[in-house]
């Protein structure tokens, strides 16, 4: 992209009940909307009981943004949801170059493709 102002997609991957506290710390730097998704973890410290391994319950948060707001996200969430917290939470992003079929309601012009939006 050309753009100074690239896109990313910002996962934040908390424990089962945390989704909604961690919400509220994004919105608090910017971040307008995100998709919530119950996973399931699985590594190296799982806990067995009577022979059932029993795996920790997730839920990953998704947030399309732009990368200055997405960086405040990422600095609250390793701050007040990290992995030494309840929350044990973890974040990343990727870059998008392409986005369909959503309105992009940021507050700055962008080179992102929007396929197929309705003017």
């Amino acid at each position: 992209m050309e753009n100074s102002e690239e896109l990313k997609n910002l996962f934040i991957i908390v424990n089962a009940g945390f989704a909604d506290d961690v919400l509220e710390l994004t919105r608090a730097v910017g971040v307008t909307g995100a998709t919530i998704l119950n996973a399931r973890g699985y590594g190296a410290f799982h806990k067995s009981f009577l022979g059932i391994v029993v795996e920790p319950e997730k839920e990953v948060i998704l947030c399309i943004t732009d990368k200055a707001t997405a960086d405040k996200a990422m600095d609250v969430v390793t701050e007040q949801a990290g992995v030494k917290t309840p929350a044990h939470g973890i974040c990343f992003t990727i870059p998008i170059d392409k986005v369909a079929g959503i309105n992009l309601a940021l507050s700055y012009e962008t080179d992102v493709e929007t396929e197929g939006s309705a003017d």
